[in-house]
């Protein structure tokens, strides 16, 4: 199927979501457009707060112009992919123009903090369909674990770099640090 096929399947599942009950995203991934009830808790959205803040203090000086945002869609029509991360850093000005979904091809990191029901959708397709879009850094929050991965140098369908980290660590995405002593593990009222 093409991708103008897939991408009207996806609009219309996103169009059927809006009558449901709970909160639903709609991606394009290897198998066409998947509807999925996501169930987004609260220690995710910190997390995800506290990294977008963060790099959003550091764009400032390293990309002025750039913006770390939670929730747009970006997509590579070539791919066949449409996904939603947890948060993307790409031109604040793409927010402003009119589609859908951010072109891939303008985003220079991807942020996910993995799902406790759905964790191989984070360290499996998305792991070869971040660099096959050409996205230069993918990060990856495990609050199962109190782990992080980086992933860098995106060749074809792989990074060619994987660096570990545990909550605690300063952790360097690129040219930005993510500290990370904030961050709280799933189930766990402590810190890390």
């Amino acid at each position: 199927m093409d991708y103008a096929r897939m991408r009207a399947l996806a609009e219309e599942l996103a169009a059927y979501a809006e009558r449901l009950e709970g909160s639903w995203s709609v991606e394009i991934g290897p198998s066409g457009p998947v509807l999925a009830m996501t169930r987004p808790s609260m220690r995710r959205e910190g997390t995800i707060r506290r990294i977008c803040k963060q790099l959003d203090e550091q764009l400032a000086d390293t990309h002025p112009g750039y913006i770390c945002a939670n929730g747009p869609e970006i997509e590579h029509p070539a791919l066949g992919r449409m996904r939603r991360p947890d948060a993307v850093v790409i031109p604040e000005s793409v927010l402003d123009e009119e589609g859908l979904a951010v072109d891939a091809t303008q985003v220079l990191a991807v942020i996910e903090i993995v799902s406790p029901s759905n964790p191989n959708n984070d360290y499996g397709e998305k792991l070869s369909e971040y660099p096959a879009m050409g996205i230069p850094h993918y990060l990856i929050v495990d609050p199962r674990t109190g782990t992080i991965e980086v992933h860098s140098d995106p060749c074809k369908n792989r990074y060619s770099r994987k660096d570990p980290y545990i909550f605690g660590d300063s952790v360097p995405l690129g040219p930005w640090t993510v500290e990370t002593m904030a961050f709280r593990r799933y189930g766990r009222s402590d810190a890390p």
